[in-house]
């Protein structure tokens, strides 16, 4: 990271401490009776507003804006945010439909973005009380409501039919089933955000994650935070091609095939995928 106003160590600080309190938040709000509405197609609570007003005005409180720019998914800032060469990425409720079916899979997404790409995030899943965080070349760590830390490290399977393949529960279509049948795997783990979905391949629990993308695509907040503590942790995301993701660009969609998985499997997978991707389209 180029010098800033602010070290790179506090404003990970800044960042897991932000992390923490939006995680009170939405766990408040996750025992009440929830306001729900509708926006951009998708549910909207009172928790994903209280969280982004909280993290925001965290952030700003700490950083300033001369230096830093901000984009949430709930509160989506202007131009200045190809002016700045910060920015502050947030989903103050990864998984808004989690949280509203309680399957306890649901996070708080805080990622910096320079150049294009994640420099430290951090990552709430509240319902676990653990805080996920990195910075880039520095490794990725979880950390308890104790403050008890460990460091993150991804699986070393490296037989395809052996991995453990993490897929959405509400987020599918038939082509991504279509995929999904044709992959050699072990088993497959259902599991809600894409933030728990990364964070649980980051902590060894699952190897592989596959998105495709059809009238709809994850956006930045969807994906900065838990990408560097994935790959922090060893392991590796990219488009099926194996080309790199990038962030803060004028479309804030992420569109195509995207693969996450434990590094040590990546090539292989971007091998693969294109092909099965080639058969499955064929059926349509």
């Amino acid at each position: 990271m180029a010098p800033v106003q602010r070290s790179p160590e506090y404003l990970l600080e800044v960042a897991r401490r932000t992390a923490w309190g939006a995680a009170d938040i939405l766990l408040d709000y996750y025992r009440r009776p929830l306001k729900i509405r509708q926006k951009n197609g998708g549910p909207v609570t009172d928790a994903d507003l209280a969280a982004d007003r909280f993290i925001l005005s965290e952030l700003r409180s700490a950083c300033g804006n001369e230096a830093f720019a901000y984009l949430s998914e709930e509160t989506i800032g202007g131009l200045e945010r190809f002016e700045r060469p910060y920015l502050w990425v947030v989903d103050p409720l990864d998984g808004t439909r989690d949280f509203i079916d309680h399957t306890g899979e649901f996070a708080v997404h805080i990622a910096l973005v320079e150049s294009g790409r994640p420099v430290l995030a951090a990552v709430a899943w509240p319902v676990r009380e653990r805080v996920y965080f990195a910075r880039k070349g520095c490794g990725a760590y979880s950390e308890n409501r104790a403050g008890v830390r460990e460091r993150l490290q991804v699986s070393q399977i490296s037989q395809l039919d052996q991995c453990r393949i993490i897929v959405s529960r509400v987020h599918r279509d038939w082509r991504l089933d279509a995929l999904l049948a044709r992959l050699p795997k072990r088993e497959r783990i259902v599991h809600g955000g894409l933030g728990c979905k990364l964070c649980a391949i980051a902590a060894g629990e699952a190897e592989m994650y596959v998105g495709l993308s059809g009238r709809s695509a994850p956006c930045d907040w969807d994906l900065a935070a838990p990408q560097i503590v994935l790959t922090e942790a060893g392991g590796a995301m990219s488009h099926f091609d194996g080309g790199d993701l990038l962030y803060n660009q004028p479309d804030l969609h992420l569109w195509g095939g995207l693969i996450a998985d434990n590094g040590v499997t990546h090539g292989s997978w971007c091998k693969l995928l294109p092909d099965v991707l080639s058969q499955v389209e064929q059926l349509d």
